[in-house]
C-alpha cells in the first residue's frame, strides 16, 4: 500500500511539472540545434577568427592581408545578423557573441595593426593611442548593448547610429594603411603623426553623439534603383582595377555623409517633437 501511495504521489508531481518541463524543452530542446540555425553563430565565429588573424599578418608584415582580413570580418559581421533574422534563430547568446566578436575584430585588431605598422615608432605614446581606440570601441559597444537591452532608443531614430559603428570605425582606422598602398612613396601617409591622428579621430567619433546613417535602414526610391545599381557596378569594376584608391574614396565618401546624417536626424527629431506636441 505504501508503494502504491508513493507511486501515486510521483505521478501527481509529474503531472504538475509537465507544463514547466514542456516550456524548458521548448527553449532548450534536447535534440540540439540544426546546422542551418547555427549558421549566424558560425558566421560570427568566422568573423572573429578572420579579424584576429589580421594581427598575425601584421606581425609578418603582410599589410595587404591585414586589410583583407578586417574587411572580410566586416562582411561576415553584416551577414550574421541578417541570417539570424531570416532564419528566425536570433538569441541573446548570438547577440553577446556578436558583440565580443566586434570588439576583437574591430576594436583590438585595427589598433594592433596600426601600432605595428607605424605607431610603434612613438613608443609608449603610440601604444596609448592604440589603447584609446580599443577602449572607445568597448565603450561604444557597451552603450549600444545597453540601449538594445533597455529599449531606450526611440523607434523613429532606428535609422541612425549614435557615433560611428564598429565595422566602419575599423575601416576608417586602417585607411592610412590602404592609402599607403596607393601612394607608397608618401612619407606623410606612413608617418605616426598622420596614422595617430586618424586613429584618435575615429576613436572620438565612436563615442560621440554624432548620428550616422544605418545602412540597413536606408530605402532606395523606385526611380533611383537603376542608377544605384549602375553605381554599384561601376564601384565593383573600380575595386578590381584600382582597389586601394577605390577603398580610399569609399572611406572619404562615408565621412562626407556625416553632415547629411546630422541634418537629417535633427529634422526627424523636430518632426517627432512637433508630432508629440500636437498629440
Amino acid at each position: 500500500m505504501a508503494w502504491k501511495r508513493k507511486t501515486a504521489i510521483n505521478k501527481t508531481k509529474q503531472r504538475k511539472l509537465t507544463p514547466r518541463l514542456r516550456g524548458r524543452l521548448a527553449k532548450h530542446p534536447l535534440q540540439g540545434y540544426s546546422l542551418l540555425g547555427m549558421l549566424p553563430n558560425i558566421a560570427t565565429v568566422l568573423a572573429l577568427c578572420t579579424g584576429l588573424s589580421a594581427v598575425r599578418f601584421a606581425l609578418l608584415e603582410r599589410w595587404e592581408w591585414c586589410v583583407f582580413a578586417i574587411l572580410i570580418a566586416g562582411i561576415l559581421d553584416a551577414v550574421d545578423g541578417r541570417l539570424a533574422r531570416f532564419l528566425g534563430s536570433t538569441s541573446r547568446f548570438g547577440a553577446e557573441l556578436d558583440s565580443l566578436s566586434d570588439f576583437i575584430s574591430f576594436g583590438v585588431s585595427p589598433a594592433l595593426v596600426m601600432y605595428f605598422f607605424t605607431l610603434h615608432q612613438w613608443g609608449g605614446f603610440g601604444w596609448a593611442i592604440a589603447l584609446l581606440f580599443s577602449v572607445c570601441m568597448a565603450l561604444r559597444l557597451a552603450r549600444f548593448n545597453t540601449h538594445s537591452i533597455e529599449g531606450t532608443t526611440p523607434a523613429w531614430s532606428s535609422a541612425y547610429f549614435t557615433g560611428t559603428p564598429a565595422p566602419a570605425a575599423a575601416a576608417l582606422a586602417i585607411s592610412p594603411l590602404v592609402m599607403s598602398f596607393e601612394w607608397p612613396d608618401s612619407s606623410f601617409i606612413t608617418s605616426p603623426f598622420f596614422c595617430g591622428a586618424i586613429l584618435f579621430a575615429v576613436a572620438v567619433l565612436m563615442v560621440s553623439a554624432i548620428p550616422t546613417f544605418s545602412l540597413k535602414k536606408i530605402h532606395i526610391p523606385h526611380q533611383y534603383v537603376l542608377p544605384f545599381m549602375l553605381i554599384i557596378a561601376v564601384s565593383t569594376a573600380a575595386l578590381f582595377s584600382k582597389p586601394w584608391l577605390t577603398l580610399t574614396l569609399i572611406a572619404v565618401g562615408y565621412v562626407s555623409t556625416f553632415p547629411f546624417s546630422i541634418a537629417s536626424y535633427r529634422k526627424a527629431a523636430k518632426e517627432q517633437e512637433s508630432l508629440t506636441k500636437n498629440q
